[in-house]
């Protein structure tokens, strides 16, 4: 390797390189995978998006008190207003 390449700070080695090369090779078990849980659990059948909301300091002032008082997210609280 020509540069010091890392993972979280530590060293990627030519032999590290090597098995995973080899690993990817001999194939990914895809049902096992899927079983890992990564990323945040669905909340329906559907896929879900991601949505940007423009509030000023006094709106997020008032969600926040909101969801504080309630024990809930600020997302939960914006979804059962929109429901509501």
């Amino acid at each position: 390797m020509e540069r010091d390449e890392t993972i979280n700070g530590k060293p990627v080695t030519e032999e590290q390189i090597a098995a995973w090369a080899a690993e990817a090779e001999a194939g990914y078990d895809v049902a096992a995978l899927k079983k890992r849980g990564r990323g945040r659990p669905g909340r329906g059948a559907e896929p879900s998006q991601v949505v940007a909301l423009r509030l000023t300091a006094d709106e997020i002032a008032m969600l926040d008190a909101r969801a504080e008082r309630e024990g809930k997210s600020r997302s939960e609280v914006i979804r059962e207003a929109l429901t509501a």
